[in-house]
């Protein structure tokens, strides 16, 4: 485990798309894994920056997204589906039939995490992991629990979740409860994995993270900790003890 603490958020973003772009001119057809929620927004606006500024080229990227909120058109504002193409995929020369998110308004919702979890494989993997972690410790919205799911699933999510998502809502009534999600197998399994967390609210889960003696469900970004090619980028105020 590698861990980098950088002054602000505008630099964790920074350092995290210079990482994303050394691999993707590493390997040209990469195979990356996406988070949504506001961390990694900043991450996004740097690569939209190196793609228009710099020819960082995306045209043979595939993308997969952790998650989506059940429930939701793709074209709903709301739905992941819809904001990533907002923040990202419309800015730069991704094909877009090779960006993958759960379909969170599939008939059938166990088919549809079937079939995702076969694409992905399909795809040989994800090369890297971009993630976030939940003020509760969760990844993707692997929420804490007696048990974690192996495969995409779907979950409901824990109040805190809901409540900090309701940012992005009318209200909290409003946030979906339950979500599609990646599983701990196809998160753990990528080649390399980049975390990254801002600001003080993060800093109690990040100290718990990084002092951690044991995994544990009930932390389920612990798991990290087993994985042999993970960086955490941290602001200094979540890395504040």
């Amino acid at each position: 485990m590698k861990v980098l603490i950088e002054k602000d958020y505008k630099t964790i973003s920074e350092v995290a798309a210079r990482m994303i772009k050394d691999e993707i001119e590493r390997k040209p057809n990469l195979t990356l894994g996406l988070a949504t929620g506001s961390t990694p927004m900043g991450t996004y606006q740097e690569l939209i920056r190196l793609y228009k500024e710099e020819g960082l080229d995306f045209s043979k990227v595939t993308t997969f997204n952790l998650d989506e909120y059940v429930g939701l058109d793709r074209d709903d504002p709301n739905s992941y589906s819809y904001h990533m193409r907002d923040v990202l995929f419309n800015h730069i020369n991704v094909n877009l039939e090779n960006t993958f998110i759960p379909n969170g308004k599939s008939k059938n919702l166990e088919d549809a995490c079937a079939s995702y979890d076969k694409i992905i494989r399909d795809k040989g993997g994800i090369d890297l992991q971009i993630l976030g972690i939940g003020e509760n410790g969760h990844i993707a919205f692997n929420e804490p629990s007696d048990k974690l799911n192996i495969y995409t699933s779907i979950v409901k999510l824990d109040d805190t979740t809901i409540n900090a998502n309701s940012r992005f809502f009318n209200s909290t009534e409003e946030v979906p409860k339950t979500a599609i999600t990646m599983g701990m197998s196809s998160i753990m399994e990528a080649r390399k994995i980049i975390l990254m967390a801002h600001g003080k609210k993060k800093a109690p889960i990040v100290k718990r993270l990084l002092e951690a003696k044991h995994i544990s469900t009930y932390i389920p970004a612990s798991l990290l900790l087993l994985h042999p090619n993970v960086t955490f980028i941290l602001t200094e105020e979540a890395y504040e003890a």
